[in-house]
């Protein structure tokens, strides 16, 4: 997927990687080699909200924190990558949430 996909400062990737229990998110500009900035569901802050919640909700949570944090450091595009899982369940639940949040994919 790296191979075709690849994010520019004026529009960074949102690159996804779920493991069985957690899910991470992070938005980075290729073109400089940065983290702009990421979210999972290991962070103290998230961690709070996810009591008794499926991962799914999980995802939601994840989605809506990274895009208000790239929000909030002006990126208001990002291109979105899968990182090769299907748009399907906890990955479709983030890129949902995100877009909700103020993202444009």
């Amino acid at each position: 997927m790296r191979g075709k996909i690849s994010g520019t400062s004026s529009r960074p990737r949102l690159c996804v990687f779920r493991s069985l229990t957690h899910i991470y998110a992070q938005v980075t500009d290729d073109s400089n080699s940065h983290t702009l900035t990421s979210a999972s569901t290991l962070e103290p802050e998230i961690k709070s909200q996810l009591n008794g919640k499926a991962k799914s909700a999980q995802a939601e949570v994840v989605g809506t924190t990274v895009a208000k944090r790239a929000l909030s450091l002006g990126v208001e595009q990002v291109i979105f990558d899968r990182g090769g899982y299907k748009y399907h369940g906890r990955v479709k639940a983030l890129a949902d949430a995100a877009r909700q949040a103020g993202l444009k994919f």
